[in-house]
């Protein structure tokens, strides 16, 4: 019984998106949430059914580590790379970890003195929202904080996260775009991708898949990534286990630029939509992990205004130092996501901007953020703890 569960669980995190991306093209308003919004809301809905099996939580921790790895490489085979991104690196990475440390700390000293291990809990979202979870959970480890106060910031960062992506994809890209005054990097293309969308919500790419030639396309993007992603696993062989994310993302990338410099991969045009399909199996999988009954929003209403302060506030503190330092405005949203999300949601949020470009700015920046940290989470925590 479990085992058929599973399986079933699998075929509806892997079919349901099909389902979404027909009703946005089949409604107009569908089509402006796009379909990675409606993916999310349908997400959390499913996982909160109170009818979903146990097995629903092997399911979410399968899917997203197999479709990631796989969607990354995919979504970089077509894209054209400029020389140049060493300055624009370093001045995204030098504006979103200051701009995390000062959102951090401004929220301690509202919310955060008035909580439990409150400066703990400060190095902590440091740590997740410079890198991931998994330097939240490494941060945890070295804190030793109480299991259920990990929870509850694990299930708070869930919704946020909900949230933040409302805001960006929903208000932000247009907003941020328009202030800066400037069309974003995508306009140094001649707005190749820009034009993504309107060819998204026109013919239908994933129509050339049930015909020959995109199966005989499919098989090679897939042999093609399955190579890529175990000479990534390969080389996290030679690293400690601390630094097996790092290394695996880093190489996936890596090869997946060198990739697109190979003319054969380059021609498989099917392979940005192959990905950006993994993508949404990977958001809809995600938002299911918002588990409502840990939410506790009247007695966690500290922790939970600490860390919506560390996330927003840390955006615009970010949005106003790169557009100081003349940084596109998409480059900026990108590096926000890669900091506040961490790196596997890079590619959702470069589909959203309809800019394949933005995949290796975001990607560059979260690998950094996910080797820095653990050291900016425990150096804010003794910080706030001298507040």
């Amino acid at each position: 019984m479990a085992v058929i569960n599973i399986i079933l669980l699998v075929a509806i995190f892997c079919i349901t998106p099909a389902g979404v991306i027909w009703l946005c093209r089949r409604y107009a308003w569908l089509g402006k949430l796009g379909p990675i919004m409606v993916l999310y809301g349908v997400g959390m809905v499913v996982g909160n059914l109170p009818f979903m099996p146990e097995q629903i939580a092997v399911v979410q921790d399968i899917l997203p580590n197999v479709m990631i790895p796989l969607a990354i490489p995919m979504m970089l085979y077509g894209c054209h790379f400029s020389r140049g991104e060493a300055g624009l690196q370093l001045k995204i990475v030098a504006s979103g970890f200051l701009s995390v440390c000062a959102a951090v700390t401004i929220g301690y000293l509202l919310f955060g003195q008035h909580i439990a291990e409150g400066d703990k809990v400060g190095g902590i979202i440091t740590g997740m929202y410079t890198g991931g979870t998994l330097n939240a959970a490494a941060l945890q480890t070295i804190f030793k904080i109480k299991s259920e106060t990990y929870i509850l910031i694990n299930s708070y960062d869930i919704v946020i996260s909900f949230a933040y992506f409302v805001f960006l994809f929903g208000f932000g890209i247009k907003m941020f775009r328009r202030l800066y005054g400037q069309g974003a990097a995508i306009a140094e293309d001649g707005g190749e991708d820009v034009d993504a969308q309107s060819e998204a919500q026109g013919s239908n790419p994933y129509k050339s898949l049930l015909k020959r030639e995109g199966m005989k396309q499919l098989g090679k993007i897939m042999g093609v990534t399955l190579v890529v992603v175990a000479l990534s696993a390969a080389a996290t062989l030679l690293v400690p286990d601390d630094w097996f994310m790092v290394v695996f993302i880093l190489t996936l990338t890596t090869l997946g630029v060198v990739c697109s410099f190979i003319a054969p991969i380059r021609r498989l045009e099917l392979s940005y939509d192959v990905g950006m399909y993994f993508i949404y199996i990977f958001s809809i999988t995600i938002a299911s992990m918002a588990d409502f009954s840990n939410l506790d929003l009247v007695g966690g209403v500290n922790q939970l205004a600490f860390m919506v302060v560390a996330v927003f506030i840390s955006l615009f503190i970010h949005a106003l130092l790169c557009r100081l330092m003349r940084v596109d405005a998409d480059s900026m949203m990108i590096s926000s996501v890669a900091f506040i999300n961490s790196p596997p949601f890079v590619p959702m949020a470069s589909a959203a901007m309809h800019n394949k470009k933005a995949l290796v700015t975001g990607l560059g920046a979260g690998i950094v953020g996910y080797a820095i940290g653990n050291h900016l989470g425990v150096l804010m925590s003794q910080l706030l703890s001298m507040f």
